[in-house]
C-alpha cells in the first residue's frame, strides 16, 4: 500500500491489533517506506494530541509505568488492612497509578504521609498497579551494626565484628527479634545512651551463625572497613534531588538508546545506538551513539554526597550484595536509565569506518527516554534467530545495526592486538538463604564483547576530548610488564617448549602470539595464568601514561559513573571544558585530582580484595560439605611451605602443605619457582595436572587444605619424608667430617 492511512485507518488497526503498534509496525503494515514515514509520524502525533493515543516508548498503546525504583508516599491502609502508596513523581495523563506495599516482620512501622523509597514489580489483574518493597523510609537512616548477640537475662548485648568499636550495644528484652546467643545480627541504633550507660539497639536482622554463607559479606565489609552506611547529611542530599529538564540539554528522547545489562542488573548506567553512516565518504561505516547517565547534575563538587562517593571510590560488589558508591535514590533511580523514563545524560556520537577507526566524535549534555532494558542473552538469542517478544520490535533497527557496528570495531580491535587473555570467570550462585547452590563459569556472549568494544571505544574519545581541550582529567594507566617479570615469564614459556620474543619493545602483540601459542596445548591455562601475573596492576592518574593492556595511547573512564568516581572527575571535566553549566570542575577537584587519583586506586584494590576474600569463604563454605571427595586441578603456586592447586570444578585454590608432597624432603629453588626432591629430583613447579583430596575447608578464613594423590597421572609415594627438614644422612657425614677438620685445626 502506498498512500498513507487516514486517521480512522490508523486507530482501526492498533485496536485491532494491540501488540503490534510501534511506528514501526505500523508503517510495515500500510506498506509505507522512506520518506513517507515522516507523514506517518505527524498524523501519529496529531492523534496523541487529539487524546485517541497515549504514546510510551516506541509504542502508542502502552500504559504509562513507574520506574523500578520509585519515592511514593503512603496513603494510608484500605478496607483490609493492607497499605498503599501513590508515586510522588508521576508524569502520566491518567490517574496515578496504587502501590500495594508488601512488608516485611523488619520493616518499620508505616503510616498516611509518610514518604519512601521502593522498588516496585507491575502486577495485572488487581485493582493496584504494583507491588512495592520498602527499600528505606525517607528522612530516617538509623545508624547500623554488625555483630555477635550474646543473650542476657533482660534481653543481652552485640559485641560488635568491627575491631575500631570498642563498645558493646544493649538490646531490650523485646528487641532481640529472638536472637540466639553466639548469632551474628545486624541491628540498628534504637535510642540514645544513657550517660554512663552502652547505646541502645534493636536487631533488625538475624544472620546465624558467624561462619554461615548469608554473614560472608558483611564480615568483608567490616574486615575491610568498606563505608556501608551513608550518612544522614548524604541521604538527605540524595533525597533531595529531582529529576532534570529539558533546559540546556540537547533532545535524545526519540532517539531509540536501549541498554543492555546482566539479567539481574540493578542499575543501568550506559545506553547504546548504531546506525549506519549515510555520509558518502564514509562508505561502509558506522554511527555509533553512547549515552550515560548525567551522574554530575546530581552530585556536585563540595557537596555531602560528593565528599562520600569519593570516600568510597567506587561500588563493591559481592555475590549476595551491592555496597554502592550512590545512595539507592540515585544509583537505583535518578542516575539509572530505566526503560520508558526520561533521564538527564552525557552522550557521545562517534563516526567509525568499515574497519572501525574512529573518524571523530562529537559530545553532547541531553536527555534521553531509553527504548527498553535488555538483557545479554536476550539479545544474544535474537541475533541468533532467537527472537523473543522484548527484543522484536528493535531487531531491524537497532539490534541488528549494533552487531554490524561491532563488527567493525571488531576489525579495528584485531589490527590493535590489545591483550587476549582467556580465563574464565567463576560466577557464584546463591539460594535465598545466602547458601551456594551452583559454582558456574561466566559465559562470554559477543552481545558482552560488543557493549565492552562500545564502551572502550567511549572511554577512549572521552580522553582525546579533553586532552585536545587541555582540560584536566583521571587517566585509567596500565604500564607495560618490568624487565624481572618479563624474564619470569620467558623461563615459563621456554619450560613449556613455547617461545617469547627477547631484545625488542614489547608489545601485547608479542603476548598474544605466545597466547595463541599455548591454544589447546595442557599449558595454555599456566601461560594465562603467567601472563596475567607478569601484568602490572592498573590505577589512575592526572598524568598520561598509555594503557598496555589495551594497547591505547590515552585512555580515561568515562562510562560508569554510577559506579566509579573517576568518570565523575571526567564527566565534570566534559562539563566544564563544554561551558554546559556550573556543575563541573571545581577548583578544589583540580587541586586535589593526584590526592583523588590515590585515593580511589587504593579503595578500588580495597575492594578486589574483599570481593576474592569473599569468593573464598563462600567455596569453603560450599566444599565444607564435601571433605573426603577427590578432585582434580593444576598447580597455581609454588612457595617455600606448599603449592596452591586450582581445583577444575569451582575454581577454588587449596594449599596442599610441603609435608605432604611425598615420602622425601623438597627444596624450593626461587629463581625458577619450583621444588625438587632430595631423593627423586622430581620438580613440581606451575601447571602440573593433579589429582586431591579435599581434608579440610573453614568457611571462616575461606582456606582450603588438600592431599595431592597424583601429579600427571602418577601415584605420589606416602609415608614418612626421609630426612624432612634436615640433611640427607650422606650430607650429614660431609658436615661432621668438616666440623672434625676444623676441630683439629683449632687444636
Amino acid at each position: 500500500m502506498n498512500k498513507l492511512p487516514t486517521k480512522d485507518e490508523v486507530l482501526q488497526w492498533i485496536s485491532d491489533n494491540p501488540t503490534l503498534s510501534s511506528k514501526r509496525d505500523i508503517a510495515k503494515a500500510f506498506g509505507i517506506k522512506g520518506a513517507a514515514r515522516i507523514d506517518l509520524k505527524r498524523i501519529l502525533k496529531e492523534l496523541e494530541a487529539e487524546g485517541h493515543l497515549t504514546k510510551r516508548k516506541k509504542t502508542f498503546r502502552d500504559p504509562d509505568k513507574l520506574p523500578p525504583v520509585s519515592v511514593l508516599r503512603v496513603s494510608g491502609p484500605n478496607n483490609d488492612g493492607d497499605l498503599l502508596a501513590r508515586p510522588m513523581e508521576w508524569t502520566g495523563e491518567g490517574e496515578e497509578p496504587m502501590v500495594l506495599l508488601i512488608t516485611k516482620a523488619s520493616d518499620p512501622a508505616m503510616g498516611a504521609g509518610d514518604q519512601l523509597l521502593a522498588r516496585l514489580t507491575e502486577v495485572k489483574g488487581e485493582e493496584h498497579a504494583y507491588e512495592g518493597r520498602l527499600i528505606r523510609r525517607i528522612g530516617t537512616n538509623p545508624l547500623r551494626i554488625l555483630g555477635v548477640f550474646r543473650k542476657g537475662s533482660e534481653g543481652g548485648r552485640i559485641v560488635p565484628v568491627d575491631k575500631g568499636q570498642q563498645k558493646e550495644w544493649t538490646v531490650a528484652e523485646g528487641a532481640t527479634e529472638g536472637a540466639k546467643d553466639g548469632e551474628l545480627v545486624e541491628a540498628e541504633q534504637a535510642g540514645p545512651k544513657g550517660r554512663m550507660g552502652l547505646p541502645k539497639a534493636r536487631v533488625v536482622n538475624r544472620l546465624g551463625d558467624p561462619s554461615a554463607p548469608k554473614a560472608v559479606s558483611l564480615i568483608a565489609i567490616h574486615q575491610h572497613a568498606i563505608p556501608d552506611a551513608f550518612p544522614d547529611a548524604v541521604i538527605a542530599e540524595a533525597d533531595a534531588q529531582k529529576p532534570a529538564g529539558l533546559e540546556g540539554r540537547e533532545d535524545l528522547r526519540e532517539m531509540p538508546l536501549i541498554t543492555i545489562d546482566p539479567w539481574d542488573a540493578r542499575d543501568h548506567d550506559d545506553a547504546c545506538f548504531a546506525q549506519a553512516d549515510d555520509d558518502p565518504k564514509n562508505k561502509g561505516g558506522h554511527i555509533i551513539w553512547v549515552a550515560i547517565a548525567d551522574v554530575a547534575h546530581h552530585v556536585q563538587p563540595g557537596t555531602a554526597l560528593d565528599r562520600e562517593a569519593r570516600k568510597r571510590g567506587n561500588s563493591t560488589y559481592f555475590p549476595d550484595r551491592v555496597v554502592p558508591m550512590l545512595p539507592d535514590r540515585l544509583s537505583g533511580d535518578l542516575c539509572s536509565l530505566h526503560e520508558g523514563v526520561e533521564r538527564a545524560c552525557i552522550a557521545v556520537r562517534m563516526q567509525v569506518s568499515n574497519v572501525g577507526e574512529k573518524l571523530g566524535h562529537k559530545f553532547v549534555r541531553g536527555l534521553m527516554r531509553s527504548q527498553a532494558s535488555l538483557n545479554y542473552q536476550e539479545v544474544q538469542a535474537a541475533q541468533n534467530g532467537d527472537v523473543n517478544e522484548k527484543c522484536a520490535p528493535f531487531m531491524d533497527d537497532v539490534i541488528a545495526p549494533l552487531y554490524e557496528a561491532y563488527g567493525a570495531l571488531v576489525k579495528a580491535r584485531a589490527a590493535r592486538q590489545p591483550l587476549e587473555l582467556d580465563l574464565p570467570e567463576r560466577k557464584i550462585v546463591l539460594s535465598d538463604e545466602g547458601k551456594v547452590t551452583s559454582v558456574d563459569f561466566a559465559e562470554r556472549l559477543d552481545a558482552h564483547r560488543m557493549i565492552e568494544e562500545f564502551m572502550v571505544l567511549a572511554n577512549v574519545a572521552a580522553a582525546e576530548e579533553l586532552l585536545s581541550r587541555k582540560s584536566p582529567q583521571l587517566f585509567r594507566v596500565h604500564e607495560e610488564p618490568s624487565v624481572q617479570k618479563l624474564d619470569a615469564l620467558r623461563e615459563v614459556a621456554q619450560a613449556s617448549g613455547l617461545t617469547l620474543a627477547k631484545g625488542q619493545v614489547l608489545k601485547t602483540a608479542h603476548l598474544n602470539r605466545l597466547l595463541r601459542q599455548a591454544e589447546g596445548r595442557d599449558e595454555a591455562e599456566l601461560i594465562n595464568m603467567s601472563t596475567l601475573r607478569a601484568m602490572t596492576q592498573a590505577y589512575y592518574s592526572r598524568e598520561n601514561f598509555g594503557h598496555f593492556g589495551l594497547a591505547l595511547k590515552a585512555y580515561s573512564h568515562f562510562t560508569s559513573p554510577i559506579r566509579r568516581y573517576a568518570d565523575l572527575i571526567v564527566h565534570r571535566s566534559l562539563v566544564s571544558s563544554h561551558g554546559w553549566g556550573d556543575d563541573g570542575l571545581s577548583a578544589e577537584d583540580i587541586n586535589t585530582l593526584e590526592e583523588t587519583a590515590q585515593q580511589i586506586s587504593e579503595t578500588e584494590r580495597r575492594s578486589m580484595v574483599a570481593e576474592r576474600d569473599t569468593n573464598d569463604r563462600y567455596l569453603a563454605s560450599y566444599l565444607n560439605e564435601r571433605i573426603g571427595a577427590e578432585f582434580m586441578g593444576k598447580i597455581s603456586g609454588v612457595t617455600g611451605f606448599g603449592v596452591f592447586v586450582r581445583l577444575d570444578e569451582t575454581g577454588a585454590d587449596g594449599l596442599v602443605p610441603i609435608r605432604e608432597l611425598g615420602n622425601e624432603f623438597f627444596r624450593f629453588d626461587a629463581d625458577r619457582g619450583v621444588l625438587v626432591g632430595s631423593q627423586s629430583r622430581r620438580e613440581i613447579g606451575l601447571g602440573l595436572r593433579v589429582k586431591t583430596r579435599l581434608r579440610e575447608a573453614a568457611p571462616v578464613t575461606g582456606g582450603l587444605s588438600l592431599e595431592l594423590l597424583e601429579i600427571e597421572g602418577k601415584a605420589v609415594a606416602k609415608g614418612a619424608a626421609r630426612g624432612r627438614g634436615k640433611p640427607t644422612k650422606r650430607k650429614l657425614g660431609a658436615a661432621k667430617k668438616k666440623a672434625a677438620k676444623v676441630k683439629r685445626k683449632r687444636k
